[in-house]
């Protein structure tokens, strides 16, 4: 077992790899640097093993299916996972990996957007998009992560071992804060600088289409981890469209005698029992997580275990 494994998830990188495992190297002499190759056509993985990296492979594209590869793979004390685009400045790593192993932290978040994120970063749509999800995940988890899709975090093997990786892309980041939010593992922030890809890098992150994927994670993950929140709102709003379309009908009847929008009336029933299933479904899955709470303080016990015996 490593006691610090610092791993790098990698596709074409060329211009970049080289100087980021040697930057780890001296920052972290004691470190195994790891790079993931994912399919690259350039001359990442040969740049990363004169580097001194240990270099592995996952063919299967995107960057949740690496981390899933890494987690699986490699045990340590501490992981240190960053990109391999040379955007992390590496001063503040010995702190991030600090508080994993010193002070306990589960997860250790690199915090970009309280420093130079929004100065250096040249896409606009992307400073948008990370204070959307930051400011909508905090609202709806209750939790206040400073960076909630920063690629720059350290992990415990309790996390790294406890933690079933369903993205397959670049939303693994918000599934993984998600994840620590909702256990209530011990998640610190520590504020990293950030600067922008060096000239002839670019970024594999499409702002469209991999934002979309990050908020249908975050609606998916709300609705698995808050299911009575989630189907309550639902209900609510079933039965408030139901009121709305339901009063001028009562009072049409109260002033004739008749219900001249008889449909209507049938459609507000309707709506009302459908909100009344949402509410049901909601209290049912709420159970379902309650239990899974429980299992999963059972399976963080075993891995723990699994540590001290390996260690």
């Amino acid at each position: 077992m490593d006691k610090i494994a610092v791993l790098i998830p990698c596709f074409n990188e060329e211009r970049t790899i080289k100087k980021v495992v040697c930057d780890v190297k001296s920052t972290l002499p004691e470190a195994v640097v790891y790079v993931y190759d994912n399919n690259s056509t350039d001359r990442t993985a040969e740049l990363a093993v004169e580097a001194g990296a240990v270099l592995r492979q996952e063919y299967k594209q995107g960057k949740g299916n690496v981390i899933r590869r890494m987690f699986r793979e490699i045990d340590a004390q501490c992981y240190l996972m960053i990109d391999g685009d040379d955007t992390y400045p590496l001063d503040c790593a010995k702190e991030l990996v600090d508080k994993v192993l010193n002070h306990n932290a589960d997860m250790v978040v690199g915090d970009r957007l309280s420093s130079t994120y929004f100065t250096e970063n040249k896409r606009p749509f992307h400073n948008f998009g990370n204070t959307l999800m930051r400011t909508s995940i905090n609202s709806l988890f209750h939790t206040d992560i400073k960076d909630i899709m920063t690629g720059y975090r350290a992990f415990s093997y309790e996390f790294v071992k406890t933690f079933p990786v369903v993205s397959s892309g670049f939303e693994i980041e918000t599934e993984m804060t998600i994840h620590a939010v909702n256990y209530s593992l011990q998640v610190e922030n520590v504020v990293v600088q950030y600067r922008d890809r060096p000239e002839g890098s670019e970024s594999k992150l499409n702002t469209f289409r991999d934002g979309i994927r990050v908020i249908k994670m975050m609606l998916q993950l709300y609705k698995n981890y808050r299911p009575i929140k989630f189907f309550g709102l639902i209900a609510l709003l079933l039965v408030l469209v139901a009121l709305v379309l339901f009063v001028p009908i009562l009072g049409e009847y109260l002033d004739t005698g008749l219900v001249p929008r008889f449909p209507t009336l049938i459609v507000c029933g309707f709506m009302v029992l459908a909100g009344l299933q949402s509410l049901f479904a909601g209290l049912i899955l709420d159970g379902t997580v309650a239990k899974d709470r429980r299992d999963f303080e059972y399976r963080r016990n075993l891995v723990n275990s699994d540590l001290k015996r390996k260690m």
